[in-house]
């Protein structure tokens, strides 16, 4: 058995960096990501005047910024990073301040939620295209109020908006009429409880948020590993026959990525998880089938990268989100599967792709973290596979390529 410890979560410590930043008093955050986004997230609430103090394992947010009122932050490549800090600066009392992002960013939507904040009064507009960034936003408090969302895009939107409400004067009650990558609100709300706030819901399927108004309290609160970082290493224990264990994600785990376990299951794989850990075994044979992966889009390329090594076709579907993601996620993996010689069918939301013997190429990253890190897992069965830009792993993990060499090389003996 190989035991795998993967990096803090980056949905979590995103979140927790914007809840401890809200929060009244000094939060610490325990075993965070060190990532690009994260620590661009971590740059931009220095740049909006909070106190952000790093150690190697934690690190320490004062809740009261101090900055200036008018400023620049720069969101890199982060979505996270794009999307909660204007929310953030938009709750307060008063500022200018203008946010723009690296060009991959800017060609990811953000309509729904800077419309969303129009709809409760602030005043925002858009430098360039309508709905992307640069942005500028002239801060003046909110009240608070009801909104419609949808969320059927990217459910960051309606986070950043939950985690907002509690900042307003009145609280807000949103009712959504579409949602994607519905566990990642679960985190939300969650996160919401621990750092002091309580979100209702109600309605019918469960889809109006009452969130109060009041503040957050500050804690000390622990990130858990990031269980989409994890798939990779359940991945290749499936696909090579062998097992791996991962602490920090059992039966209390926080995120919906890891139902990919249950997806391996299906295709045959073991799973065993306990209240410390999850560990997958496999004999390396996998079966084919159709999986709507909805609910665990990011997961979708690490199947769609093993998937030519089943015994049948695996058709992934109700993955349209993924086309809008840092990159057409979807189109990136029906390419490079094709450049390996796989036949590979697509729709608008979704994918199969047929059994096959994958011949090395080189993988088109698209500057696509996750595109390096599935596409690493199908080299475990077909060396000589490489990438055009290998280093984006950066964004999440950059020490992937090491962690995954010991693996492979633990697999080859």
């Amino acid at each position: 058995m190989t035991v795998i410890h993967i990096p803090g979560s980056k949905s979590v410590t995103a979140r927790a960096l914007f809840l401890a930043a809200a929060a009244n008093g000094t939060s610490t955050l325990v075993r965070p990501l060190r990532s690009d986004d994260t620590e661009g997230f971590a740059g931009g609430l220095t740049r909006l005047g909070y106190r952000v103090g790093q150690e190697a394992d934690r690190w320490h947010i004062e809740g009261s910024p101090s900055g200036p009122a008018v400023t620049d932050v720069y969101c890199r490549d982060g979505a996270t990073t794009a999307r909660f800090l204007p929310t953030l600066a938009a709750a307060a009392a008063s500022g200018t301040y203008r946010f723009d992002a690296s060009a991959q960013m800017r060609r990811r939507p953000l309509a729904p939620l800077t419309e969303a904040l129009r709809t409760l009064g602030v005043d925002l507009r858009h430098d360039a295209a309508e709905g992307h960034h640069p942005l500028r936003i002239s801060a003046s408090g909110i009240r608070g109020g009801e909104l419609t969302l949808d969320a059927g895009e990217s459910s960051q939107y309606l986070t950043a908006l939950l985690m907002l409400g509690p900042l307003t004067a009145q609280g807000l009650r949103i009712t959504v009429t579409d949602l994607v990558s519905a566990p990642y609100i679960e985190i939300t709300l969650a996160m919401m409880r621990s750092f002091g706030v309580e979100v209702t819901r109600g309605g019918h399927d469960n889809n109006v948020f009452t969130v109060p108004p009041g503040g957050y309290r500050a804690t000390t609160y622990a990130i858990e590993p990031d269980a989409s970082t994890a798939s990779y290493f359940f991945a290749a224990a499936a696909l090579t026959g062998r097992e791996i264990t991962v602490p920090g994600l059992g039966t209390d785990a926080l995120q919906g990525d890891l139902r990919f376990v249950d997806v391996l299951r299906r295709m045959g794989a073991e799973v065993h998880t306990t209240a410390e850990a999850t560990t997958v075994r496999s004999s390396g044979a996998l079966s084919g089938l159709t999986v709507n992966m909805r609910d665990i889009s990011d997961t979708m390329p690490t199947l769609a990268a093993i998937a030519p090594f089943a015994s049948g076709p695996v058709r992934i579907e109700d993955v349209g989100n993924t086309r809008v993601k840092e990159c057409d996620r979807l189109e990136a993996c029906a390419q490079n599967l094709r450049r390996m010689g796989i036949t590979v069918k697509t729709g608008r939301d979704w994918i199969e792709i047929h059994p096959g013997a994958p011949r090395p190429t080189e993988i088109a990253t698209h500057g696509d973290h996750r595109i390096v890190m599935s596409f690493a897992v199908a080299g475990l069965r077909v060396p000589g596979i490489t990438f055009d830009d290998p280093g984006c792993v950066r964004k999440t993990f950059p020490g992937f390529h090491e962690a995954f060499a010991g693996f492979a090389e633990l697999t080859n003996r």
